[in-house]
């Protein structure tokens, strides 16, 4: 694998973008950052708000909240590196488009996967862990927190760099990036 395929996981607020980013900033002069975030209320208007400001003029944003596979084999040609915020927010919008519908959320994220071999650009991924608490009670939420170990899991294959952020430190799961702490 040529590309660089860096996957970071944490739980919430933990500083998994923050790291992403930087990641992003420290060997590329061309950067896109593809947002999968609806702004469906207040709160969400003011983190989206909040990312671009910390963002600046440094990357180039594209909203996507479900072609992702489409959207990252279609990144012009000068594309150095794309930072994908979120996969968990994705799988949720997918969740919600397919009105709960396993087999086809399923379809989607086999797709996405497969589509991850034809990007040319390095990839930076953030992800959430969602699996580490108690059982949910409802089926739905079941079925999302099981897709999301999913997806989590088939990423983590692809990338040749994962990390796993604990209160804003990172822990290199596997590989490691020199210089990236």
């Amino acid at each position: 694998m040529n590309q660089l395929r860096l996957l970071i996981t944490g739980g919430a607020r933990c500083g998994k973008s923050d790291f992403a980013l930087r990641a992003a900033l420290g060997n590329y002069s061309r950067r896109v950052f593809v947002a999968t975030a609806v702004n469906m209320d207040g709160e969400m208007n003011e983190r989206i708000s909040k990312h671009r400001m910390e963002r600046g003029d440094l990357f180039e944003t594209v909203e996507e909240p479900i072609e992702l596979g489409r959207i990252l084999t279609t990144l012009p040609g000068s594309t150095e590196v794309a930072v994908v915020d979120c996969l968990t927010v994705w799988l949720g919008n997918l969740f919600h488009l397919s009105n709960g519908v396993e087999e086809k959320v399923r379809a989607a994220v086999d797709a996405f996967l497969s589509d991850l071999d034809r990007v040319p650009c390095d990839l930076v991924f953030v992800t959430n862990e969602v699996g580490w608490g108690i059982v949910p009670e409802h089926a739905l939420a079941r079925s999302f927190r099981d897709m999301a170990g999913y997806l989590n899991r088939k990423v983590a294959e692809k990338s040749n760099h994962v990390y796993l952020l604990c209160c804003g430190i990172p822990l290199a799961l596997k590989g490691g990036l020199p210089g990236l702490h």
